[in-house]
């Protein structure tokens, strides 16, 4: 069997989770053909990196924007319009991408992105490739550009996911609730004792890490003053550079600095609870690790929607003023009994084996879809 696992790298969610499908099938199915692919590594540099930078500096710097477009694309009445416009531009731009998929004609194509989707389902419908195609929704609400009507088989987050594709009109038996696939390290268990000592951390102390990503945006320096005299603080500050050298300079007590780091579940691990962002694969990680979190700097739309979907599950709470997420901390903190319905309510809610189950699923035989 051949096999496609194809993402987009525009926000590093769509990555990762190719990534764990990737390495999953690597370790566990070794005599499969797998590649691993970058759709717009395929397509021309110039739509490539527009697409690219045009992403980052709409979310990071323009997000009433990015909530217009958002909503433009949404809105029922306009999608027939602005979905017909953005496939147009999509597939003249994403040739390169095509003749691929074409010339290497896999059994099966995952893709963790909708672009990369809708490219796939497109030369179904043409008949110039027959692979079955598993769109694996990086989110907790769905975007109307992932429904594309060649999709063998949509993987979602959570029950309610399904619910909003049902009313999409996409059938049952279409759909599986197997959640975000993760890195399998995510769902290990681990000795808090051993890690603390490993980094530096005192034990004994409640314990918040704070990070945003791979751009170390929003307001993590502010929320570290505000937190590093009551509690411990961990902060990832990864790619900002500045932040991280300021922080170091001040050397407050509580508090340990960490750039680009590859072991973020450790640091999970020995914590009580995590300020992020909303991303759909960072909050699968989160829930893996029975980790409690507050949400800051949702991007408007899909970071948004996340928010509304783990309310329901009465799975984290997000605020906007740095007063608000200090009580909140002090009062888990002080209130462990709450913090503890906040965890049971992540057991419920969590999806642990996505990856493993995923998996099975795609490599259950591989008899070339009909027609």
């Amino acid at each position: 069997m051949k096999i496609i696992i194809t993402y987009v790298c525009a926000g590093a969610g769509h990555f990762r989770a190719a990534q764990a499908l990737y390495n999953y099938i690597k370790e566990k199915c070794p005599a499969l053909e797998v590649e691993l692919v970058d759709a717009l590594q395929k397509s021309g540099s110039l739509f490539r990196n527009s697409y690219i930078l045009s992403y980052s500096i709409l979310v990071r710097y323009f997000p009433l924007l990015w909530r217009l477009a958002f909503w433009i694309t949404y809105t029922k009445p306009l999608r027939p319009l602005t979905r017909r416009i953005a496939s147009c531009f999509n597939i003249i731009n994403m040739r390169g991408f095509s003749r691929y998929l074409v010339e290497e004609n896999a059994d099966v194509i995952i893709s963790t992105h909708f672009l990369a989707s809708e490219l796939v389902a497109f030369l179904k419908g043409k008949q110039k490739i027959k692979s079955r195609l598993f769109t694996v929704i990086t989110d907790f609400s769905v975007h109307p550009f992932w429904i594309c009507k060649a999709t063998d088989k949509y993987i979602v987050a959570s029950e309610f996911t399904k619910e909003e594709l049902l009313l999409e009109g996409i059938e049952a038996g279409s759909i599986e609730a197997f959640g975000i696939p993760v890195d399998t390290k995510f769902s290990k268990e681990y000795d808090k004792k051993i890690l603390c000592e490993k980094l530096g951390i005192n034990k004994d102390k409640f314990s918040v890490l704070v990070m945003t990503g791979s751009f170390g945006v929003g307001p993590l320096e502010e929320i570290v003053h505000a937190l590093y005299k009551d509690i411990q603080v961990l902060v990832i500050c990864a790619s900002n550079k500045k932040l991280y050298t300021r922080l170091k300079q001040e050397n407050l007590p509580n508090v340990k600095i960490f750039g680009f780091i590859d072991n973020v579940e450790e640091l999970m691990a020995v914590c009580d609870m995590i300020i992020t962002k909303p991303g759909g694969v960072s909050i699968s990680e989160i829930l893996n690790m029975d980790l409690p979190p507050i949400f800051i700097s949702a991007i408007p739309g899909q970071e948004t929607g996340n928010l509304e979907v783990l309310k329901k599950y009465g799975v984290g709470i997000s605020y906007c003023s740095i007063g608000e997420i200090k009580n909140a901390v002090l009062d888990f903190r002080d209130h462990r009994d709450r913090l503890d319905i906040v965890i049971a309510n992540i057991r419920r809610v969590k999806k642990p084996y996505a990856t493993k189950e995923i998996c099975n699923v795609v490599c259950q035989g591989s008899p070339r879809a009909a027609g």
